[in-house]
């Protein structure tokens, strides 16, 4: 059995609708060193982020700790936006967080699909850095849950997943609170 753990990234310093690529925010750069310091206790495994600064950010802390390289991953990215203007794309993703992921157009269900995938084929345990509806994307996959919002990760929490052959299950939900999808 192969146990991964998803870790939202720290608060952002600009939410979805005002910046493409934020970095961490103050307050994010202190989250990732609290979960790092709680991860830090596992003996070193592989450190996969998405491609976005916050989550690449959030996992240095902990590369930092152990002293091993980041692996960029594309499929653990946050949810593509076709939309470019900014105020645009926060109307945009409220939609979609909305409703379920039955409702997605086919290139973000291509999307949902490689997200599953990268996590189900992990070759062993490893800690994984992305984004709010990512994780709830897993959360849904393996509680066979439609909505594309299942719970609500708290910025720099770790959800715990086991992949038993192409099973994904959720061990535990990182802590929740009312936070921005940034």
């Amino acid at each position: 059995m192969t146990t991964i753990y998803f870790v939202r990234h720290g608060e952002a310093e600009a939410g979805f609708g005002a910046h493409r690529d934020p970095g961490l925010s103050a307050l994010g750069r202190t989250q990732a060193i609290a979960t790092a310091k709680h991860l830090a206790q596992l003996d070193p495994i592989p450190i996969f982020s998405s491609p976005l600064l916050r989550a690449q950010e959030t996992a240095k802390a902990l590369a930092n700790i152990w002293d091993i390289p980041i692996n960029i991953e594309d499929r653990i990215a946050e949810i593509p936006s076709p939309i470019e203007d900014l105020t645009d794309r926060t109307t945009w993703l409220a939609n979609v967080m909305a409703g379920t992921w039955h409702e997605l157009p086919p290139n973000l269900k291509v999307w949902r699909n490689a997200l599953i995938d990268c996590v189900v084929s992990a070759p062993s345990d490893c800690v994984m850095f992305s984004h709010f509806v990512a994780i709830n994307l897993l959360v849904g996959a393996a509680n066979g849950n439609a909505a594309m919002v299942s719970f609500r990760p708290d910025n720099s929490s770790i959800t715990r997943f086991e992949i038993d052959g192409s099973t994904l299950t959720v061990l535990g939900l990182g802590e929740q609170a009312q936070t921005h999808v940034n």
